[in-house]
């Protein structure tokens, strides 16, 4: 009878274990670290936390303690119309008191500009212009920026709705513009001038391989999202071509959606995979670089504006709230999920 009975609460705690198991996070469950973020735009890594750019103008410095707006001290307003605002933010990496932001202002009409930030506690001061008088519009600011294996400044501008400025050299938009951290044009640049490439339409991605090869994504027309592999000088055809069209002296993508539209925003590259944040496509997309094949790494919904890789962590932002979403109470979030 005891023996029974000894049998009976064996099998009872078996059947409460399997079902506590059951009761936990699924794989690919993302971990919210921050909440009520205002459109949301840019992840930056920074010790204890990370910085999130909201395109309204405000910085936001998120610890597991609190979320702290920064103050911003810039030589001119940011200007948030549209697509524009405050956009790209990075530290530069040998002194996380200095940082580099894209944002948008208006003199005469809507323009871009990448500054140098110097912190003092919580409070950012423009210290110097990186670049300036860059095309803007409601539409296709671009707005990337990221340090390449080079130590070189990588910036990417849309064509702010115009796209004869794409296939201009002349002109800052439609670009990736490269330039050293002080903001001087390197001796290799391909044209002597900031631009790196052209024939863009509105680049938002930017990530290197362990190669060093610079990968870019960029929006399509109507569909026809691409994910590029940039060279120097490389003139990727907008608006000439685009998808699988073909033009002497312009570039094809290494994959394009078709009629799909992803609406690809920021990338980040880890182990033979691109990880894409798209805002039509609602979904953070795993891009599979040895056979050029897109799956879905995570999906809730929500439009994704941005992700990073560290240390087999990825983190995404979500963008509910820019006006083209339906937004939740608590949009939008910074997001932790993990990478196998």
């Amino acid at each position: 009878m005891k023996r029974g009975i000894v049998l009976l609460m064996i099998l009872m705690l078996g059947a409460c274990s399997n079902e506590a198991a059951s009761n936990g996070p699924d794989e690919g469950e993302a971990e919210t670290l921050a909440e009520d973020l205002e459109t949301p735009w840019m992840i930056e890594k920074a010790e204890e936390g990370f910085y999130i750019s909201e395109r309204g103008g405000t910085l936001k410095r998120v610890t597991e303690d609190e979320i702290a707006v920064q103050s911003l001290k810039l030589e001119q307003e940011t200007h948030a119309s549209g697509e524009g605002g405050l956009l790209g933010f990075i530290l530069h990496p040998d002194d996380p008191d200095t940082a580099f932001l894209y944002h948008t202002y208006s003199d005469g009409g809507e323009k871009n500009r990448v500054v140098e930030m110097k912190r003092d506690g919580s409070a950012w001061s423009e210290s110097d212009v990186i670049v300036e008088d860059i095309p803007g519009g409601n539409i296709h600011n671009g707005g990337r920026v990221d340090i390449g294996p080079d130590g070189h400044l990588y910036i990417t501008t849309g064509d702010a709705g115009n796209g004869e400025y794409s296939q201009d050299r002349n002109s800052l938009a439609g670009k990736i513009l490269r330039v050293a951290l002080d903001g001087s044009i390197p001796e290799d640049n391909p044209f002597d001038t900031e631009v790196y490439s052209y024939g863009h339409r509105n680049p938002q991605g930017l990530a290197w391989d362990e190669e060093g090869t610079l990968y870019a994504t960029e929006h399509g027309a109507s569909g026809h999202d691409e994910i590029n592999v940039i060279e120097p000088g490389a003139n990727y055809g907008w608006p000439l071509i685009e998808g699988d069209e073909e033009e002497e002296g312009m570039e094809t993508p290494i994959y394009h959606t078709g009629s799909d539209t992803w609406a690809p925003s920021g990338i980040a590259y880890d182990d033979g995979t691109l990880y894409i944040a798209t805002l039509r496509g609602n979904e953070v997309v795993a891009f599979d670089l040895s056979s050029n094949s897109p799956s879905t790494f995570y999906d809730e919904g929500s439009r994704m504006r941005d992700v990073r890789v560290e240390e087999n962590q990825l983190y995404t932002i979500t963008n509910n709230t820019d006006g083209r979403g339906s937004p939740s109470e608590d949009d939008d979030r910074l997001l932790e999920l993990e990478v196998e």
